[in-house]
C-alpha cells in the first residue's frame, strides 16, 4: 500500500494523518514533499499521526529524521502521534526515539506546542 497523507489544521498546528508504508521511493518522497510544502508556507508546527502506518523501512526512518531536523531548522517542531508498536520498537532500537517528541493522544500533542 502506497503512503497516503491527509492534512488537518487545528489552530496553528497542522496534523498529517499517514496511512500505509513509509519506504524507499514513493513513500518517503511523498512525506518529504508534504512536509516541505508546509514549511514553505510558513507552517512549522507539525504533528505526524502514524496510527495508520503499517511499515517503515530504513529510508522511511531517515526521512522522519530529516523532516524533524528541517522543521527544527525553521524554528518549528515536528512531533509524532500514535506510534504503532513496530515503529516505536524500531525507533527505540536505533536510539532515535529520544530525538522525537511522541504522544499517544492528539489533544496532548496539540497542547504541547503552547509550552
Amino acid at each position: 500500500m502506497q503512503l497516503e497523507i491527509s492534512e488537518r489544521r487545528i489552530g496553528e498546528v497542522v496534523i498529517l494523518d499517514l496511512v500505509g508504508r513509509i519506504t524507499i521511493g514513493d513513500g518517503s518522497l511523498h512525506l518529504h514533499d508534504a512536509v516541505g510544502r508546509l514549511l514553505d508556507e510558513g507552517r512549522n508546527r507539525l504533528v505526524l499521526n502514524l496510527a495508520g502506518v503499517t511499515y517503515v523501512d530504513s529510508s522511511g526512518i531517515g526521512e522522519l529524521v530529516s523532516r524533524h531536523t528541517t522543521t527544527r531548522n525553521t524554528g518549528g517542531r515536528l512531533k509524532l502521534l500514535n506510534l504503532p508498536k513496530k515503529v516505536r520498537d524500531l525507533l527505540q532500537i536505533t536510539k532515535l526515539l529520544a530525538i522525537f517528541e511522541t504522544f499517544d493522544d492528539e489533544a496532548s500533542a496539540i497542547a504541547s506546542f503552547e509550552s
